[in-house]
């Protein structure tokens, strides 16, 4: 009796080392698995802004034999106390306000509506996904040459032929991206076109998560197609529609290629289509200011980032992510 008792306890003891290193190797499996995006945002990231935000407390010329002088705040100061170059950031900023106003809730949308429609099973529709899709494969700079013919002046603008076939002449030589009113607009519907897309795949990934059983159930209750789609669908993706409006939020202050591209193929109003982030490199590199355009990136990254703590604030306020 006692020698089987003494077998049963030490059969017990292993079993209980065994469950507690298992609990340990559970406890360093998620921080494991996490280290390439965490290493990944280390280096991409916060290493490019920790060295923004110390270049811009010193002059820098590239190209330059003299060192980096330290000056401290001036670099800030001086953005907001030079007429001239607050204006010029205070007006590039109100481009980006306005490129995001526009493009976060209709490209949204957009994309909903063309998730919705390419879910459905329908004849063709695969033909239609390819269509879709294809904006997104290009590379962005043949994007730019594609809308840079579409918008030129003359009738050698695709827009303007179109425009003018159906004006009966009357319409054939406005220039799209030269003017001042229709500059920015022009490379919205860029945007739009290119990157749509890329939400179009995030909220078709979330309505093919919603239950079947919901929508069976409102069949069942008489519900039309509209009121299946208001009190079944939008609520069980409205986590996906935020996340999709946050990001498209950041990506539109990130404005820069479509205007640097269609800039570098062709004549483009300045003043109307300069954002923050083509301020910024041009003080950099062309004005040979690298302590100057720090600065302005610090502030501009401080700036992306209490909108979208406000943004998902108010997400967090309505029952969302």
């Amino acid at each position: 009796m006692t020698t089987h008792m003494q077998q049963t306890k030490t059969t017990k003891v292993p079993s209980r080392r065994r469950s507690t290193a298992g609990l340990s190797g559970h406890r360093f499996a998620g921080p494991l698995f996490a280290s390439p995006a965490l290493l990944g945002l280390a280096i991409f990231l916060v290493a490019p802004f920790v060295l923004a935000l110390v270049l811009s407390f010193y002059r820098v010329q590239l190209n330059s034999p003299r060192p980096a002088r330290f000056v401290g705040f001036e670099q800030y100061t001086r953005l907001f106390t030079d007429p001239d170059l607050s204006a010029a950031f205070g007006h590039a900023l109100l481009n980006n306000f306005t490129f995001a106003l526009i493009v976060v809730p209709v490209q949204t949308v957009l994309a909903l509506a063309l998730a919705t429609l390419v879910n459905r099973k329908l004849r063709g529709m695969v033909i239609f996904r390819t269509f879709i899709f294809m904006p997104l494969v290009f590379p962005l700079a043949l994007t730019a040459v594609i809308w840079r013919l579409i918008y030129s002046r003359g009738d050698q603008g695709l827009l303007n032929a179109i425009l003018g076939f159906f004006s009966g002449g009357a319409f054939t030589s406005h220039d799209w991206l030269g003017a001042p009113s229709t500059a920015l607009g022009s490379i919205i519907v860029m945007s739009i076109w290119q990157s749509v897309s890329f939400q179009m795949i995030i909220v078709l990934a979330a309505l093919q998560s919603v239950p079947t059983e919901l929508y069976e159930a409102a069949s069942l209750d008489r519900a039309s197609k509209w009121a299946q789609f208001i009190h079944v669908t939008v609520p069980g993706i409205r986590n996906t529609l935020i996340f999709v409006a946050l990001i498209t939020t950041i990506f539109s202050f990130r404005l820069f290629d479509q205007v640097y591209l269609l800039s570098r193929s062709g004549s483009v109003d300045r003043e109307s289509t300069e954002t923050v982030m083509t301020q910024i490199i041009n003080i950099g590199f062309d004005n040979n200011n690298v302590g100057q355009a720090a600065a302005m990136t610090v502030i501009f990254m401080l700036i992306i980032t209490v909108i979208a703590i406000i943004q998902r604030a108010a997400a967090r306020q309505r029952g969302g992510i």
